[in-house]
Order: C-alpha cells, then structure tokens, then sequence
C-alpha cells in the first residue's frame, strides 16, 4: 500500500488550523485525540485475549515473547520487556525486545534501518529463534521491512506471529497468525505516530505481558507477588505486599520476607499458612508458584 493512503498518514480534519490555537486549545485537541484509543482497543479485546492465551501456552512450552519493532514500536517492545523482571520476577531471557538498530536506536533516531528486511530475520536467528517462541511484530503502518522480514521467518521456522498495528488490510496482517489493529485515525500531527499509535501499542502492550504474567501465577489478587527486591522502595513495596495479603504487622512481614531469603510470594505463603523454611519452597515449586493453588491445597489438607 502507498504511503498516501495508509491511515496513519492521513490529515486530522479537527488539527488542521493548530498552528494558529493557543496553548490550551491545542492541549485540548490532542487530549481529546487521546481518549478514543481506548474505545478503538475495546473492539481488539477477544483478539488480544487470544493472544495472551498463546503467550501463556509459549511459556509453559518454555518459549519466549518477543517483541520486534523499528523506531517508537520497538522502543515499547523493549520497555515492555524491561519491566517484566522487576515487576514479576521474570528472568531477563523469558519476554525480549528487539529494535531495529540495536541499543543505540533506543535514544537516537536511526530511520534507515527500518527499511532492512534481512536484517529483521538476523536479529532473530542472533537469539536463536525457536518454533516455541512467540514473536509479537509492532509497526503503526504494519508495512515496515524490518518487521516483515521478522515474521516471516518466524513464520518459516514454525514460532506463532502476531502483529500490532494500527492500519486497517497491513501487509503485515497478511503474515501473521493474529493481528491486533488499533486503528485509531489520523494523529494530531500528521504521520506523527509516536502519539496516539504509540499510545495504543503501549496499552496493547501492557495488556499481553501483564494478563500472561497474570496467567503464569505472578500475582496474587492484585498484588505482585514476585517483585524483585533491588532496591530501597521495591524492598518497601514488598514489606507492604506481604501485609496486605497477610494483615501481618510491618515488623511480621519484614522477618518472613528474611527468612525466605527476600522472597515475597514465599513469605506470604509463610505467614498464611505457619509453614517454615524449605517447606515453604517445597509447596510452592509443587504448584509452579501459583501462591493461591498453594494456599488451597495447604488448607484443603487442615481439614481432613
């Protein structure tokens, strides 16, 4: 499809004057331009679920989610992927984002890479792609080389595909087992798609890593049971986890999370359940880490 006619390129009738608004008019517009992606994303739930289903079923195989992208889309994949180890304590390996030029394409602008389709098959057999992978292409155009040429041969070696895109009939839809396509209209600015088309992949983002860590048993209620205790405030957060699972005091929860050497979910199990040191460990790597199969099965036994 020519560029001219792809959504994302076309002129917003409602910012056609910006130039001549004032400040607060032109804030308006673009906040109101905002508040339709969610509505354009309600209509990809049923997809997005499925999605999520196959992310679960990748990792339960032992695979991995990928995500691969040039430019603003790749920047997301990477920051979606970076998030997961601290949130959920993933290891670094399980979700991995790729940008079109490397490390040095996340701060600078290296538009021309986008354009090498070889390249996007490279930087996929360099992290030795597999069929129980699952790679998640992302591109506002959904015509990007470098994305393409990613999934295809994903799609060659047998790893399910999906696309995240915000144009409607994408050559990269015609590739992909699943297509998410927020179509969410002409941008502000026109074909400035770090705006709304980026909004929209960072919330479709955010849904797949955070309801399949959902589906791994990486929260609790709410709660994320598996943070990663790197620092000062994430140490807190945990402190305060452990008590709003457990209504232990400040002082009960900070004595589990040491003696289960800094790990929440255990320490909760702990605390719930009166079990100590290795037993605790024991309950849960019988339930894969699903705290709350945990917690049933302990009391189920109390009762017998």
């Amino acid at each position: 499809m020519e560029i001219a006619k792809l959504n994302t390129e076309q002129q917003n009738p409602k910012t056609m004057n910006i130039d001549l608004m004032s400040t607060e008019e032109i804030i308006t517009v673009i906040n109101q331009e905002d508040t339709l992606v969610p509505n354009v994303l309600a209509r990809q739930v049923p997809t997005i679920s499925e999605v999520v289903d196959r992310i679960v079923e990748a990792f339960k195989k032992g695979g991995r989610l990928i995500y691969i992208g040039a430019g603003t889309s790749g920047r997301l994949g990477i920051i979606d992927a970076s998030e997961c180890p601290p949130t959920f304590g993933t290891p670094p390996a399980l979700v991995v984002g790729i940008i079109a030029g490397g490390k040095e394409a996340m701060t600078e602008a290296l538009e021309g890479v986008e354009d090498d389709k070889q390249q996007g098959q490279a930087d996929l057999e360099n992290i030795s792609l597999t069929p129980d992978d699952i790679v998640v292409g992302i591109a506002a155009s959904g015509r990007t080389p470098y994305t393409i040429g990613a999934l295809e041969y994903a799609k060659k070696i047998g790893a399910q595909t999906v696309s995240v895109v915000c144009s409607k009939d994408s050559e990269m839809e015609n590739i992909s087992d699943y297509t998410i396509a927020a179509v969410v209209g002409p941008e502000v600015i026109t074909g400035s798609t770090r705006m709304k088309a980026g909004t929209a992949q960072k919330l479709v983002l955010n849904m797949l890593s955070t309801a399949s860590m959902i589906k791994m048993g990486k929260v609790y209620g709410n709660l994320m049971v598996d943070v990663q205790m790197t620092n000062e405030k994430l140490h807190n957060r945990a402190v305060n986890i452990v008590k709003m699972a457990t209504g232990a005091s400040d002082e009960e929860a900070r004595a589990a999370i040491k003696e289960q050497n800094y790990h929440t979910k255990a320490a909760i199990l702990q605390i719930t359940t009166g079990l100590k040191g290795t037993a605790v460990k024991d309950l849960l790597e019988k339930h894969n880490g699903y705290l709350r199969e945990a917690i049933q099965e302990f009391y189920r036994g109390e009762d017998k």
